[in-house]
């Protein structure tokens, strides 16, 4: 169905849509590819039973004094090679144990014959006329003699182990076959006669037991010809049956297949638009196609992990993090996408979850790179940055071609300050996957802190064509813009940030700072007022305010929001910040009061 070819095409973001791929027009196409190897499939097993059907019916053409002559022939060739005669042994042993373990009357397949350079083997029933030559030509005795004992070797092993009854039970079978025909109980007696004359020349007890064991199979072997030969007429009529059977099953089962087709490509057409929306990080399209998915699909660990991570990818770690705990009860043993599982309990802050999570990967495929991931995800939360970056360089030994390892060891370089090693495992992701846009935004974060932000523009900008709906890259981007001054540019980024994310509160809280900038105070004041409700434990809200209102001669208020800013903790150099304001607040209420 091309599937595999489908997903790698989506993965490199030059995938069609799956209605085309795998469309209503797609449909005909696989049906005759089907149904044209079902027929083919069909003509062969009937072509087998024709020649099978040949094999059978060449028994009328078998005189009945060759079968004399062969089974006496069989008998010395059996004495001669338990009593000194010539043993096979290695290849050609085994080449003639598998010639006994068919029929002796049986003509081989049709297909080796064709396949190789020796011609096909000859008729049974040609037997006589060859025998008749080799008796005009006695300059060839001792040859013919010899081939002619080698087809008695054969005829032999098909006595011997084509019956699988007990001994009893053939003796029994032989009986009943020699009261129905008076014809086989003269050959039965003719090869009792045979058998008295053979056992004079072989003195040993058990040369005397295969004999006996000889004539009873003979027995059988002779009744079983006799009714198969009578009931000529039956098989006929049973093969035309079967074939009668065969083709109206064939033809019931097309419909089935065509229907099977049909849903086969429904499916596939629902799951690759699915999977062509996430991997162009359309999330929220990629959710509502599988959502038309039945119950039944939908419930895949294979689904639940793509659904979670378009949640990861959507910044709502809780849906993503209820995602994937359905994703790994059904698949227990499934590690693709667990890396990303991992990263989203470590933004969750679940220090107990992440670590009974790696250790459970670790008991499925301690060499998968899935597994060493949720390790460092897992030291890295325990701010051990050390052990987190051996675990991740440990995912890139075990697979070079892994891509997000190589981004989470240059996430550690960049927690450890170590920004040159940084660059390297972002560069190196990229080579692996050049799509890749955690890599392309952690060289953007590189550059915007050591302030190099033309550097830092073009990094994001690269991973915002990657993915174009990512609340984080554009707060960044505008960030960047906003410090290089291009305030129109940063604060439409920003808006486009808001549209996106509602839920996102940085880049509501920047386009506040740009509104501030503007002159644009009032409609600042409302962005902050509304912050202030969802995070209210936040001082640079509070400590932005304070501006504000001071701008707005609003001295009472601007202090009030400036102490709330202090109070709630802020890093030491907002409090420098926030210092420096008061005093500058303070200063012009003296002044008032000298004058």
């Amino acid at each position: 169905m091309f599937w595999a070819a489908y997903e790698q095409l989506c993965m490199l973001g030059e995938a069609e849509e799956a209605a085309v791929c795998f469309g209503d027009a797609t449909v005909p196409c696989v049906q005759e590819h089907y149904l044209g190897n079902a027929s083919s499939c069909l003509q062969i097993a009937d072509t087998d039973h024709s020649w099978d059907s040949s094999q059978r019916f060449g028994l009328e053409y078998l005189s009945r004094s060759d079968l004399k002559q062969r089974e006496g022939n069989n008998i010395r060739v059996m004495c001669e090679n338990n009593h000194g005669g010539p043993s096979l042994t290695g290849a050609v042993r085994q080449r003639k144990t598998s010639c006994c373990s068919t029929s002796f009357l049986s003509t081989p397949s049709p297909v080796p014959t064709q396949l190789s350079d020796v011609a096909p083997p000859p008729l049974v029933r040609n037997i006589h006329l060859r025998q008749s030559e080799d008796s005009l030509r006695p300059n060839t005795q001792a040859r013919g003699k010899f081939a002619c004992d080698n087809e008695s070797a054969q005829i032999r092993g098909s006595l011997f182990f084509d019956s699988g009854l007990r001994r009893s039970a053939r003796l029994a079978v032989g009986h009943r076959s020699l009261n129905t025909s008076q014809g086989s109980e003269n050959k039965a007696k003719s090869l009792h006669a045979s058998t008295k004359l053979s056992s004079e020349t072989c003195s040993s007890t058990f040369c005397q037991g295969k004999l006996m064991e000889t004539y009873e199979v003979a027995v059988s072997e002779f009744g079983a010809t006799s009714s198969s030969l009578s009931s000529t007429t039956d098989v006929k009529s049973i093969q035309h049956e079967i074939e009668n059977t065969k083709l109206s099953s064939f033809i019931s089962d097309s419909a089935t297949i065509k229907s099977g087709i049909s849903n086969t490509m429904k499916l596939l057409r629902t799951l690759g638009e699915g999977y062509r929306h996430l991997c162009m990080f359309r999330c929220k399209e990629a959710l509502n196609v599988y959502q038309k998915l039945s119950s039944k699909q939908y419930n895949t660990g294979w689904i639940l992990s793509q659904v979670g991570k378009a949640y990861f990818e959507l910044v709502d770690y809780l849906n993503a993090d209820y995602a994937f705990s359905l994703a790994r009860q059904i698949s227990p043993y499934n590690l693709e996408e667990m890396d990303v599982y991992s990263t989203v309990l470590y933004h969750l802050k679940q220090d107990m979850k992440l670590k009974y999570l790696a250790q459970e990967m670790i008991l499925v495929d301690r060499f998968a790179p899935q597994t060493w991931c949720a390790i460092g995800n897992c030291y890295s939360l325990q701010k051990d940055h050390e052990s987190a970056l051996k675990s991740f360089q440990r995912a890139v030994q075990l697979n070079s071609r892994f891509a997000y390892a190589h981004t989470l060891s240059g996430h550690e370089y960049v927690i450890m300050e170590d920004y040159g090693k940084g660059v390297e495992c972002y560069q190196t992701s990229l080579h692996v996957d050049a799509r890749h846009y955690n890599s392309w935004y952690g060289l953007g974060m590189i550059y915007l802190c050591q302030e190099k932000f033309e550097f830092a523009e073009h990094h994001f900008r690269q991973a915002y064509q990657i993915n174009p709906l990512s609340s984080v890259i554009m707060y960044y981007l505008g960030t960047t813009l906003e410090a290089l001054k291009r305030s129109e540019e940063a604060l439409e980024m920003m808006e486009k940030a808001i549209v996106i994310d509602n839920k996102n509160p940085l880049p509501k809280y920047s386009k506040a700072k740009l509104l501030v900038t503007l002159g644009k105070l009032n409609e600042a004041l409302e962005i902050l007022e509304e912050l202030k409700e969802c995070t209210p434990r936040e001082s640079c809200i509070y400590a932005l305010m304070g501006e504000i209102y001071k701008r707005n001669k609003k001295y009472d208020k601007a202090m009030l929001h400036f102490g709330i800013a202090l109070d709630l903790k802020p890093s030491i150099v907002d409090v420098a910040k926030i210092e420096a304001a008061i005093e500058k607040l303070i200063i012009p209420d003296e002044m008032e009061e000298s004058l």
